[in-house]
């Protein structure tokens, strides 16, 4: 179980990811935006722009993704429920939430929800 003080670290550092991600997101859009507004001179330019706005679309809807996780774990957090695996209920391991601090699952449950998403 995680104590008082590791809960508010978690909290911090799940926030300033949250704030990183938010400026990220509106450089992006800022970025697309630009892209958008260019006239291509030619096929070559056009090809160019299309990948360069394709590869950040992807990054935004995964950045986007990554903000709901940490929006769900702020939540857990608020609802004292952080750090608790959504499947078997136990708590995750500190070891997991410090390499991935809005973990919804422990690692054996990850591993069995990745293997039936799979399928």
């Amino acid at each position: 179980m995680l104590t008082k003080e590791e809960m508010l670290e978690f909290e911090r550092d799940l926030l300033a990811r949250k704030e990183q991600i938010l400026k990220n997101l509106d450089e992006a859009h800022k970025k697309i935006t630009m892209m958008q507004n260019q006239d291509p001179k030619d096929e070559g330019d056009y090809a160019a722009l299309a990948t360069e706005t394709d590869i950040d679309s992807r990054i935004i809807e995964q950045q986007r993704r990554e903000l709901n996780e940490i929006e769900i774990a702020l939540g857990k957090i608020k609802h004292g429920t952080y750090g608790i695996c959504e499947m078997c209920e136990e708590p995750i391991g500190k070891e997991r939430l410090l390499v991935k601090n809005f973990a919804r699952f422990c690692i054996s449950c990850r591993e069995i929800n990745e293997r039936e998403n799979q399928l």
